[in-house]
């Protein structure tokens, strides 16, 4: 268990030490919860951090089961096996589609405060989170960095459900991830404190890093 997502990012940075100081590596963070652990691992690495704002898809009557999600550059993945098993209709998965692309947008723009996207191309890229279930909000984020032809991608997470991990590493170059237990629950069972992030914390974590960063000439 963590005692929070700082001391959770912490013990990643040190897992991804290799890549400090290097002026290629860019980290980006799943907001709200992936924030603060991304923060950690940018600061420790000396590196630049954004948000990759991905949503999830919810399941009718059940927000939190993600059935898909949605991520930028019109990426949307979808659990068919589990869509098909609560019997979710087409016009349902359109519906939450185009609410959560809204949200993305939205939160998009507020986190961003008008700064242009880091770009991508050729730079390894940490994609970071709080924690993973099925993994389904984390692929469409993969994929979605993807596009903009990193270097590498590398997923970085506290704590795994161990049935998501082969899959996960699968769509990665890299996978970093501290605890992988068979019997996951909810992610928030692995702190002691998992508090709800407030927007206006993401932007001020955000603007510090990009601050760090310009300092030192890695932007």
């Amino acid at each position: 268990m963590f005692r929070n997502r700082s001391e959770a990012g912490r013990k990643l940075a040190e897992k991804l030490s290799l890549y400090k100081g290097q002026g290629d590596v860019v980290v980006l963070a799943l907001p709200r919860g992936g924030v603060p652990v991304g923060y950690e691992i940018a600061t420790y690495l000396g590196v630049p951090m954004d948000v990759l704002v991905a949503r999830k898809l919810g399941a009718p009557g059940q927000p939190e089961l993600g059935i898909g999600a949605i991520a930028p550059g019109g990426i949307r993945v979808l659990d068919d096996r589990l869509i098909r098993l609560l019997g979710v209709s087409k016009e349902y998965i359109e519906k939450v589609s185009q609410e959560e692309a809204q949200e993305l947008q939205r939160r998009t723009q507020e986190y961003r405060d008008g700064r242009p996207d880091i770009p991508l191309e050729g730079k390894t890229v940490i994609i970071v989170d709080d924690g993973l279930a099925t993994g389904v909000t984390a692929r469409a984020a993969v994929e979605s960095v993807r596009r903009r032809n990193p270097k590498k991608i590398i997923l970085a997470i506290p704590v795994c459900a161990s049935q998501a991990i082969p899959f996960m590493r699968s769509l990665v170059d890299e996978l970093v991830c501290l605890l992988t237990p068979s019997e996951l629950g909810a992610v928030g069972l692995w702190y002691s404190d998992f508090r709800q992030i407030s927007d206006e914390e993401v932007k001020r974590l955000i603007e510090s890093t990009q601050e760090q960063a310009q300092s030192k000439g890695e932007m």
